[in-house]
């Protein structure tokens, strides 16, 4: 008797599997190989009719036990051949095997059933797009109704919920807006990605926010106190002096909401800024500095 891996045809590494297994790998196997979306691939079509006759085996629990005697006894050999050596009659649902394990009456009693059963259903395939939001948008959550052409070509609005705090990236799932199933399958699922766009205040790093704080050079040379805006709120933020253009200083728990009830940090980059024009005041106090100064940044 030719022997045929039916677990190997429904790509199983071995029969130590629950039922739930095998039906998710029929299904996602005859999706994969259904005539209707194979139309004129004749590997596919006989591909679809293994992958039948493998589940209606497996799936009945006295004949998985049946079966399972039989495939314990030939694990052991090489069967790369066995797949292509095990032929079907033309027009056939079941293979010379099936025939020889179940006989030739229980392939005319599932054929009488096949021709009363709908075909198998298909899930409609998954659609993703993907959509701009502000930062701020992101941050406090909000309704966005969003325009989009649909696969048969029509423009459809949908509403969206954006959650307060989603992450850059996140996807918001549709259920059933996608591609239409087939033979009674359910449709497929919208996917929105949302990207989060930086504004010329705010760029979002992770749970991180990140500004740039501009100083003048008399306040990072003694050191300051400024009030600096955050995303929802204004900060105090302490400056020591010295400080230097590129330093960074963090206000814990000021930054994007990490998805757990808390916050990342805002990040301030000192940036130092020289007037481009000078009162003569200030040009006298600035020579005067020049003159007494000892710093020589060259020299560092």
């Amino acid at each position: 008797m030719i022997f045929k891996d039916y677990y190997k045809i429904l790509e199983l590494k071995n029969n130590k599997v629950s039922a739930d297994e095998i039906r998710n790998a029929f299904r996602i196997l005859a999706k994969k190989y259904h005539p209707d979306v194979n139309v004129g691939n004749n590997l596919a079509e006989e591909r679809f009719k293994d992958i039948n006759e493998a589940y209606r085996v497996l799936s009945d629990p006295t004949n998985k036990r049946k079966y399972d005697r039989m495939w314990n006894s030939h694990v052991g050999r090489k069967q790369n051949k066995i797949y292509e050596e095990s032929k079907r009659e033309k027009d056939s649902l079941f293979s010379d095997f099936f025939h020889m394990f179940f006989g030739m009456e229980q392939e005319q009693k599932e054929e009488k059933v096949v021709g009363k059963k709908k075909k198998v259903p298909i899930k409609g395939e998954n659609i993703e797009t993907e959509i701009n939001t502000t930062l701020e948008e992101a941050f406090y959550g909000m309704e966005k109704k969003v325009s989009l052409r649909t696969v048969e070509g029509k423009m459809k609005t949908f509403t969206i919920k954006v959650p307060a705090g989603i992450r850059n990236t996140e996807k918001i799932r549709l259920l059933g807006q996608g591609k239409n199933g087939q033979n009674g399958g359910k449709n497929g699922d919208l996917f929105i990605k949302i990207n989060i766009e930086n504004n010329k205040q705010f760029r979002l790093d992770g749970c991180d926010i990140y500004t740039d704080l501009f100083l003048t050079p008399w306040e990072a040379a003694l050191g300051t106190r400024v009030n600096i805006p955050t995303i929802d709120d204004t900060a105090s933020l302490y400056i020591p002096q010295g400080i230097q253009s590129g330093e960074k200083v963090r206000i814990p728990g000021k930054g994007y909401k990490d998805g757990k009830g808390g916050r990342g940090d805002l990040v301030a980059e000192i940036k130092i800024l020289v007037p481009k024009k000078l009162t003569e005041n200030e040009k006298e106090l600035f020579e005067k500095l020049n003159e007494i100064s000892e710093f020589k940044p060259r020299t560092i």
